[in-house]
This record gives structure tokens, C-alpha cells and sequence, in this order.
């Protein structure tokens, strides 16, 4: 297999309402925090080249618009946030860890995101009271060497013991720490178990360089016509079919830890 990947984690922090209700909601909502691969359409909105809101991103949805998400279609959040019915997303293509990184990018890095979550927080609280939840889905990238994966498998360890310390300091607290590197190298190892005729490269143009800044583009050279055959839509984000496995996952994980 030539394209290794890596998907750092995704995780999720729930506080279950008490009020009745909610009684009927898995979770009272999801916020999301990260990048390009859960960003859904933030960057739309800020003066950075990182965007996604040219054709032929959001190709395969019903209007066919460009709606800012890095994918023909949905994105795995999308459909969890669906299902799981409320939510808000902070993430930002382009940032990372260090913000001096996103910062440079003119994108939104992950403390300002930590930010705006605290503003949004404090909104709610104001509206409908001191019921409240936390949630993260952090930095998810792609890459082709052995040591992102490991560094990947590595921070997952980190985060289910800081998870685990936190639930020790705040009994009212269940987190939720949603595996999505299993799944995801569970698919491009056997893409033909999942449906997926490939594997190695993204659906727009060569699928091996194409990501974001103009590479993907309408007039992108050999954008393949049935992206539902693909794992990945450009070269280092999933395609909509790969990510309603990924959400279907994460949603059974999610039901098996939280309930």
C-alpha cells in the first residue's frame, strides 16, 4: 500500500443534561474544534488562502455549492451532528497545534477557537442556563510516513489519559475519546470490503498534490467521475462515502461509551 495515513483523533467531552427535555438527546450537543478536515466553511470568512469554497469541492451535494468543506459532500461531523441533532463548529483548515503555524496561514488557530467556544458558552449560558458540555475534535491530517502515524497513535494514548484524569477531577463530567485512526487505516487497508475501488489517491485531479489553495480545481486534469469509489476526494481529505463509515463508527462508539 503506498499512501499511509494518518488521522490524529477525534474526541468528544459530554456533560449529560439533567433536564427532562433533554432526556430524549445521546448528548445535549457536539462542539467541534479543529482543521480542514472538520472546518465547514469558517474560512469562508477570513482572509486566508485556505479554502474550499470553489467547485469541485461540494460537487456531489444536491445544489452542487461550494460550501467551504474540504470534501465532494459531507463531512464526518456532518452526519454525526445530524444524528447526535445540535452542535457548533469552531474549526479552521490550516491550523494546527502551534499557532504560530496558523497563525502565518491567517487562519484560526486552536486557542482563538478555545476562545470563541468560551464566548459561545457564555452565550448559552445567558439564554438557557448553566447546562452545559464540552467537546473536541482536534487537528486530523494526512501523510505518508510511518512516524505521523505512530506520533498520531501516540497523542491518542496522551489524550485517553488526560481524559481518564479529568473524569477523576470533575465527577459530573463523561467523556468520550472517539478512536477515528483505527477506522480510517481499517478502510484504506481493505478498501474493497467497504466498496471503495481506491485507495491511494484522492478523486480530484492526480490525487496525489491536490489539496487546497487553486491545486483542486474545475480544471483539475483526471478529477475522477464517481467519487464514491474513492477513500480519499483530494489527497489527504476522505471522500463523503468514506467519511459516513468514519461517523457511523464514531456514532456506535459513542453510543456504546456514553449510555
Amino acid at each position: 500500500m503506498r499512501f499511509v495515513l494518518a488521522f490524529a483523533f477525534a474526541i468528544a467531552a459530554f456533560s449529560i443534561s439533567v433536564n427532562s427535555q433533554d432526556a430524549t438527546l445521546l448528548v445535549p450537543a457536539i462542539i467541534t474544534f479543529g482543521d480542514s478536515v472538520v472546518d465547514v466553511g469558517n474560512n469562508d470568512y477570513i482572509h486566508t488562502i485556505f479554502k474550499a469554497n470553489y467547485p469541485p469541492y461540494g460537487r456531489d451535494f444536491k445544489n452542487k455549492e461550494a460550501t467551504g468543506r474540504f470534501c465532494n459532500g459531507k463531512l464526518a461531523t456532518d452526519i454525526t451532528g445530524k444524528s447526535l441533532l445540535l452542535g457548533a463548529n469552531f474549526a479552521s483548515a490550516g491550523a494546527g497545534y502551534d499557532d504560530h503555524t496558523s497563525l502565518l496561514s491567517h487562519v484560526i488557530p486552536l486557542s482563538q477557537q478555545l476562545q470563541y467556544y468560551k464566548e459561545y458558552q457564555a452565550k448559552l449560558t445567558k439564554v438557557a442556563g448553566l447546562t452545559w458540555l464540552r467537546s473536541k475534535e482536534n487537528r486530523s491530517d494526512f501523510t505518508s510516513t510511518t512516524r505521523i502515524n505512530t506520533d498520531a497513535q501516540q497523542f491518542n494514548k496522551k489524550i485517553n489519559s488526560a481524559t481518564t484524569e479529568l473524569q477523576k477531577q470533575l465527577s459530573g463530567l463523561k467523556i468520550v475519546v472517539f478512536d477515528v485512526f483505527k477506522p480510517l487505516y481499517d478502510i484504506v487497508a481493505d478498501p474493497k470490503k467497504n466498496g471503495f475501488t481506491e485507495a491511494t489517491r484522492g478523486c480530484c485531479g492526480t490525487g496525489t498534490v491536490e489539496t487546497t489553495s487553486l491545486l483542486c480545481n474545475p480544471k483539475s486534469i483526471g478529477t475522477c467521475p464517481n467519487a464514491t469509489q474513492y477513500v480519499f476526494w483530494d489527497s489527504v481529505h476522505p471522500s463523503e462515502a468514506a467519511n459516513q463509515i468514519l461517523a457511523d463508527s464514531l456514532i456506535l462508539q459513542g453510543i456504546a461509551l456514553i449510555s
